[in-house]
């Protein structure tokens, strides 16, 4: 099954940031276990562009459309056999020490 997790700034990181695992250890192994099919770091909220039609007109607006302190700053791609395994790659990513990650499984509309 696959599940999108995003990566999240928080504003109540753990205590002991040292305790998190390296990043590019965890890609390795997550890409070694065919877990993580793609993933990237996002650029800035400052740089993002919210798209919206409302009574047919194209309304743009600069940074993100909600005021916040945490905002998604990267993305995986998940293959895992169930949420359980999800979780568990979830549990080992450093930003789950330093930031929170959400997972969502990916619908299939066919």
């Amino acid at each position: 099954m696959k599940y999108l997790m995003f990566v999240c700034t928080d504003t109540e990181p753990d205590a002991d940031p040292t305790a998190a695992p390296d990043i590019e250890e965890w890609v390795a192994e997550r890409d070694g276990r065919g877990q993580r099919l793609m993933g990237s770091a996002l650029g800035p909220a400052s740089a993002a562009t919210t798209v919206r039609v409302r009574d047919g007109e194209l309304l743009l607006s600069d940074g993100p459309f909600a005021e916040t302190k945490e905002v998604i700053v990267g993305f995986d791609l998940l293959e895992c056999a169930d949420l359980d395994e999800a979780i568990e790659v979830a549990r080992a990513h450093p930003m789950a020490y330093s930031g929170r990650l959400e997972l969502r499984p990916l619908v299939d509309l066919d």
